[in-house]
C-alpha cells in the first residue's frame, strides 16, 4: 500500500516545494488578472504573497511576481510600496530553477527560444522577470508576465499609470497571446500603468499613459509620465555628467527622512541583464537618486532589439519615458505594436496603443494621440482589460483639452475617474482631473481651473499621484494668476524649479520661465522672462504649448498699450493653436485680437464678435446658468463689474434677457 511521503524526507520536501509553487502559480495568475480588471491595491498583495510561495524552488517566477507587484504599487501612486517590492529580501533560488511547463496552451503563438541574454542585444527570454508559472491559471488563462514601468506616460505616466493595472490574465481565446512559461520563454507585454500583460495579451503605454503624457512618468504604471507634450531625452548633462538634482524625474514626496536608502544590487542579478538594468533604474528614480537611473535605464534601450517580444519593448519604452527621450518611447511602443498585432494578441495591442498614445501626446502629435487612444479604448475592452480603458479614457481627455471639446473632457474623465476611483487607480485619476481643469482654463473658467488644481498640486495626502502632479503645475499657476490669486502659486513655481532642474523634461525649463513672467511684479522681468520662455520653446519644440507662451505675452503686451508688439505675439499663437487643433484656445486668441484692433480673418462680422474677450467670457458664463454672483466669483472681478459688462453686453447683441443672450450664445457655437 502506498503512502504519503515523509515530512522530513527528501520526497516529502520535493512534495511540499511542488504545493506551494503550485499555489504561488495560482496567486500569480489571480494577482495579475486584478492587476488588469481589479484594485490594484489587491492585486498587490496577491503578487507579494505569489512571490513569497514562489522564492524558493520558482525564482523567475517569483521575480516576475514582485515586478507586478511594483507595477501595482505604480498605479496607486504608493512609492513606498513600489521600492518594496522592486528590493527583494527574500534569498533567491537556484538560478533556473523555474519548474515550469513548456507547451504552448493551444491557438497562442510561441516567440522563438534561446539562451538567455548575458550581452547587449536583449534578445534572449526574459529569464529574470519575464515569464513564469503554468501556461494555465486557475479560469484556463495564461498567467501574465510584465514588467510595466508606466508613461508616462509619463510618464503617463501610471497609475496612468493607474491607468493601465488591469491585471487579467490572458485567455488564449480573442487573439490569443504570447505565452509565458518560464526562463526559456518570452515574456509578455505590461505598460504604463503598471499593469502586466497577461500573457502576453497585453502591451501598451501608461499612461498618459498619462497617461498624460505621462512621468510620465507613466500613464498607468509602470510607464513614466513626465510630460504630454514631447520631451527629448535630457536625463544628462550636456557634458555627460548626469544631473545633479534629486527629483529622479518624479515628483515623488520623501520617503521617510531625508531620500529613501537605496539598497543593495536586489534580486535577479545573474539572470537576463535587461529586466536587471531595467528594475535597477526604477528603483534609483523612486529613491530619488537620478545619478544611479540613468546608466541603467539607457543600458536597456541599447539592449532592445526590432524583433523583441513586445514586454521587452514596452520595457524599453518606459524607460524612453523616464529618461524624457519620446522619439525612442513611440519607436519602442510602435514595434510592440506590431508585434502584438502579427500575433493577433488583442490585450497586448491595447497596452502598445497606451504607450503610443501617450508618447504621441508629449511629443504634441495630439490627433494622432486620440486616434490611438480611441482604437486602444475598444481593444482593452474587447479584452476585458478595465483598468487599461481607463488609462486610454484618461489620455483621450486630455488629448481633447488641448482640442478644447469641453463636452468630449467630460465624458472621457467621467469613464476614466469612474473606474480609477473603484480600482485605486491615481495614475488615471490624475489625469483625468488635469484634463478636466485643462478644459476650463481654454474656456476662460480659471477659477474653475484653479479650485481644481490646487490640490493636486499643493502639499498633503490630497497631492496627485507623485509622477504626474508636476505635469500640471504650469495650468495651474496661470489659472492662479489669471483668477486673482497669485501667492497661491508661489509655491508650486518652487516645486517646479527642482522639476525643470532635473532635466528630463525640455519643457520645463520653458514653463517655468513663463510661470515666473506671470508671477513677476516688475514689467523689465516679466519682458525678460516671456522671452527668456519663447527662446527656451525654441529649443524643445512643441507648437501648443509655445503657442500658450505667445497668447500670455500677447495679452500681456496688450495690456501695456504696446498694441504692435502685442499683435504679432497673437497672430503667431493663433496660428500654431490652429495648426494642433487647439480650437478654444484659438477662441481666446481671436478675442485678444479683436481688444487689440485687428481682425483674425476668421471670426464673423457679427454676433459675439462684437465683445470684449471680457465680455464675451461673462455672456458664457451667463448662458451655461450662472448668477452674476458666480460669475464674478469665477473671474476673480466684482459683482459691480459684471453687471457693467453684462448691460454692455444686451446692448452690444440686441438683446433683452438672459434667456435671449443663450440662445444667441448656443446658436454662435454651432
Amino acid at each position: 500500500m502506498r503512502t504519503a511521503p515523509r515530512v522530513g524526507s527528501r520526497y516529502g520536501r520535493d512534495a511540499a516545494r511542488s504545493s506551494a509553487e503550485d499555489r504561488g502559480h495560482a496567486e500569480l495568475t489571480r494577482g495579475r488578472r486584478q492587476l488588469f480588471d481589479g484594485p490594484v491595491d489587491d492585486a498587490r498583495e496577491t503578487l507579494l504573497l505569489a512571490a513569497s510561495l514562489l522564492a524558493a524552488g520558482a525564482p523567475d517566477g517569483a521575480e516576475a511576481a514582485r515586478l507586478c507587484a511594483a507595477d501595482a504599487a505604480w498605479a496607486s501612486g504608493d512609492v513606498t510600496a513600489c521600492l518594496t517590492a522592486l528590493d527583494d529580501t527574500d534569498p533567491p533560488g537556484p538560478t533556473g530553477g523555474c519548474a515550469v511547463r513548456d507547451t504552448a496552451p493551444a491557438g497562442e503563438p510561441a516567440y522563438d527560444r534561446s539562451a538567455p541574454t548575458t550581452g547587449g542585444g536583449g534578445s534572449g527570454p526574459t529569464t529574470g522577470g519575464g515569464g513564469t508559472g503554468p501556461t494555465t491559471g486557475v479560469d484556463g488563462e495564461a498567467p501574465v508576465s510584465a514588467l510595466n514601468g508606466d508613461a508616462l506616460a509619463s510618464g503617463l505616466g501610471g497609475d496612468v499609470p493607474a491607468s493601465g493595472p488591469d491585471g487579467s490574465a490572458a485567455t488564449t481565446g480573442v487573439g490569443g497571446g504570447v505565452p509565458v512559461s518560464g526562463p526559456d520563454r518570452r515574456a509578455s507585454v505590461s505598460g504604463p500603468d503598471g499593469d502586466a500583460l497577461a500573457s502576453g495579451l497585453r502591451g501598451s503605454v501608461q499612461t498618459v499613459g498619462e497617461n498624460g503624457s505621462a512621468p510620465v512618468s507613466c500613464p498607468g504604471g509602470g510607464v513614466p509620465v513626465s510630460g504630454p507634450e514631447g520631451h527629448p531625452p535630457a536625463t544628462d548633462r550636456a557634458d555627460g555628467g548626469s544631473p545633479s538634482r534629486g527629483a529622479a524625474g518624479l515628483s515623488a514626496p520623501p520617503v521617510g527622512a531625508g531620500r529613501p536608502e537605496l539598497r543593495g544590487s536586489g534580486w535577479g542579478r545573474g539572470r537576463d541583464p535587461f529586466f536587471r538594468d531595467y528594475r535597477d533604474g526604477m528603483r534609483a528614480l523612486l529613491a530619488r537618486r537620478p545619478e544611479h537611473a540613468a546608466g541603467p535605464l539607457r543600458r536597456v534601450l541599447s539592449r532592445v532589439r526590432h524583433d523583441d517580444p513586445p514586454e521587452r519593448l514596452l520595457r524599453a519604452a518606459s524607460a524612453a519615458l523616464l529618461l524624457g527621450d519620446v522619439h525612442a518611447a513611440r519607436a519602442a511602443g510602435a514595434r510592440a505594436l506590431a508585434v502584438a498585432r502579427n500575433a493577433e494578441c488583442v490585450a497586448s495591442e491595447a497596452r502598445a496603443l497606451e504607450y503610443l498614445a501617450y508618447g504621441e501626446l508629449r511629443a504634441g502629435r495630439h490627433a494622432q494621440a486620440r486616434a490611438h487612444a480611441e482604437e486602444g479604448v475598444r481593444a482593452a475592452l474587447l479584452a476585458g482589460h478595465r483598468n487599461t480603458a481607463a488609462s486610454h479614457h484618461a489620455l483621450l481627455a486630455l488629448a481633447a483639452s488641448i482640442e478644447g471639446d469641453t463636452a468630449a473632457v467630460a465624458g472621457y474623465a467621467s469613464a476614466a475617474l469612474a473606474t480609477a476611483r473603484r480600482h485605486g487607480l491615481a495614475q488615471a485619476a490624475t489625469l483625468a482631473e488635469w484634463a478636466t481643469a485643462r478644459a476650463d482654463l481654454a474656456r476662460g473658467r480659471p477659477l474653475d481651473a484653479a479650485d481644481r488644481l490646487g490640490p493636486l498640486v499643493g502639499p498633503g495626502p490630497r497631492r496627485g499621484h507623485f509622477a504626474v502632479w508636476m505635469l500640471a503645475v504650469p495650468c495651474f499657476v496661470e489659472a492662479a494668476v489669471l483668477a486673482g490669486q497669485p501667492e497661491d502659486a508661489r509655491g508650486p513655481v518652487g516645486d517646479l524649479a527642482g522639476w525643470a532642474d532635473f532635466g528630463a523634461d525640455p519643457h520645463a525649463s520653458a514653463q517655468l520661465a513663463r510661470c515666473r513672467a506671470l508671477l513677476a511684479a516688475d514689467d523689465r522681468e516679466a519682458d525678460d522672462l516671456y522671452l527668456r520662455a519663447l527662446a527656451l520653446h525654441d529649443g524643445s519644440g512643441g507648437d501648443f504649448e509655445r503657442a500658450r507662451t505667445e497668447l500670455l505675452y500677447g495679452r500681456w503686451l496688450r495690456r501695456r498699450r504696446r498694441l504692435r508688439e502685442a499683435r504679432g505675439r497673437l497672430g503667431a499663437a493663433l496660428v500654431a493653436f490652429e495648426r494642433c487643433g487647439a480650437g478654444a484656445w484659438a477662441d481666446q486668441t481671436r478675442g485678444e485680437l479683436r481688444a487689440n484692433g485687428a481682425a483674425s480673418g476668421k471670426e464673423p462680422a457679427a454676433g459675439l464678435a462684437r465683445l470684449t474677450p471680457q465680455q464675451l467670457r461673462i455672456a458664457r458664463h451667463v448662458a451655461e446658468g450662472a448668477t452674476n454672483r458666480e460669475v464674478a466669483q469665477r473671474l476673480a472681478v466684482s459683482t459691480r463689474t459684471v453687471d457693467y459688462h453684462l448691460r454692455n453686453v444686451f446692448a452690444a447683441l440686441g438683446v433683452r434677457s438672459r434667456v435671449e443672450l443663450a440662445r444667441m450664445v448656443d446658436q454662435e457655437h454651432r
